[in-house]
Parts: structure tokens; C-alpha cells; sequence
């Protein structure tokens, strides 16, 4: 892997859509959630200032962005409001994607998680903080790793279980994937994947990578990529790899 700083022109000049990942990436990693019987309070982080104009500024060149997470869309279009004329979303591992008030699903897995919530629901952990509230896919988060999680998902052949450092993502296996939304994304787009360039931190964001022609990690400890950000201060990934390309540019 090579540092973002030997990322040149002559790499990115085929390159149309750039995806980002969210936590770690765009804003901030770690979520503040409170659940107390049915009511769940969701701590909602904003895009910093400088990353809101450098996406502006790579829009006017011609690129293409896509903001992809395990997260729900309310709180993405809530996160990125002063940037959603310049974006579109990918949400909850590529269940689905928003591209300019239009919605696209691209995975239905209604069926198969309403079977398994609450079995997930009856489980009583201390480390259990809360539900977030999602449409196609079950996220539990939790301040450390809970077994009794681990091992009903276990007999469960058809989903994932990922647990990411502060939470569990549950979805379709093989389906329910980044990657998935990004090669429904690439259609809509009329592009392909050597016009791609991908940066993530997570397990989750590995199938993103390999649809990607160029694969960016945040976190070499969890991804591998052709390219890699070194965590600076309070400069976010995605603020470091926008001022290579336009540096480039």
C-alpha cells in the first residue's frame, strides 16, 4: 500500500464517481445512543465546514460523489443536508440508495430479519445500548462484544453479523453489501468500476473496495487498499484524500 500522497493526476483521470464511507471517514467515528423503552435519542453529527466545500469544489470539476453507510437515510439527509444537491446516498450496507429525491432499492430483506428481530429483542445485556431504528437491516449497539448476540447469529445461515468496535450490523449474506449499492449506483450512473474510486475504514466497507478501481483504506488494521489516509489530528480522512485530488487536479 502507498500513502495518498503518491495518489497523482495521471492516477484519478479516469476516475467520474468518488465514494466515501461515513464514520471514521466524513465525520467523526462513535455514536451516542439512548434507549429507554420505546423511546431511542440518536446523537446526529454534521460534515465539517472544509469537507463541505471541498466536495462542492470536486462536484464543479466533474466528479460524481456518493456518500455510502450502514446507517439509515433520515440520518444521513440529516448529517449531509447543506450537500445533498451535490451528492447521493447509499444506505444501510446498499439496502438502498437516494440520488436527487429518487429512491432505488436494491435489496428487500423485510422478510428474512423480521424472523430473527425478536429473538435479538429478548436478549438482556448490560452491554446492550440500544436499537438503531432502520429499515432493511438490524443494528444493535452495544459498549463491548455480547456473546448471547454471537450465538443466536450463528445458527442464523443466511445473515451477517459484523461488529464493528460499537456495534452489530445484521443483514442478507452476500447480498446486503456496499457493494451491492455501489454496482446498482455504477448502472444508474452509466458508469463503470475503473471510473470508481472507494475510501473506507471498516469490515464493511471491504466488498465496497473491491468494486472499486481504486481502493482507499483509513484503517489499515481492518482494510487493505492500493492507497492508504494516515489519521492526522482532527483532519478526517476524507478531508485529506479531497485536497490530494484537487492538489492534483
Amino acid at each position: 500500500m502507498k500513502p495518498i500522497t503518491e495518489l497523482k493526476k495521471s492516477d484519478i483521470q479516469k476516475i467520474k464517481l468518488l465514494v466515501f464511507d461515513v464514520d471514521g471517514v466524513l465525520v467523526p467515528r462513535g455514536t451516542k445512543i439512548k434507549q429507554v423503552g420505546n423511546t431511542t435519542t440518536l446523537e446526529t453529527k454534521k460534515i465539517p465546514e472544509e469537507l463541505i466545500e471541498q466536495i462542492k469544489k470536486l462536484n464543479k470539476k466533474g466528479f460524481k460523489i456518493n456518500i455510502t453507510s450502514g446507517r439509515s437515510l433520515y440520518m444521513l439527509q440529516e448529517m449531509f443536508q447543506e450537500i445533498l444537491e451535490f451528492v447521493s446516498l447509499t444506505y444501510e450496507n446498499g439496502s438502498a440508495t437516494w440520488i436527487k429525491g429518487k429512491f432505488y432499492q436494491n435489496v428487500n430483506s423485510f422478510e428474512k430479519l423480521k424472523k430473527v428481530l425478536p429473538k435479538l429483542q429478548t436478549i438482556k445485556n448490560k452491554n446492550i445500548k440500544g436499537f438503531e431504528p432502520k429499515e432493511f437491516i438490524i443494528t444493535i449497539h452495544c459498549t463491548k462484544r455480547v456473546i448471547s448476540i454471537e450465538n443466536l447469529m450463528k445458527k442464523e445461515k443466511n445473515l451477517y453479523c459484523i461488529w464493528n468496535d460499537e456495534s452489530y450490523d445484521i443483514g442478507i449474506k452476500n447480498i446486503q453489501t456496499k457493494l451491492t449499492g455501489l454496482k446498482n449506483l455504477i448502472k444508474q450512473l452509466k458508469l463503470s468500476k475503473n471510473q470508481v474510486l472507494a475510501l473506507g475504514d471498516n469490515y464493511n466497507d471491504k466488498e465496497l473496495l473491491s468494486g472499486s478501481e481504486i481502493k482507499i483504506t483509513a484503517d489499515k488494521t481492518r482494510l487493505k487498499g492500493d492507497y492508504y489516509v494516515n489519521l492526522q489530528g482532527k483532519v478526517l480522512p476524507a478531508g485529506q484524500l479531497m485536497d490530494q485530488i484537487l492538489k492534483e487536479l
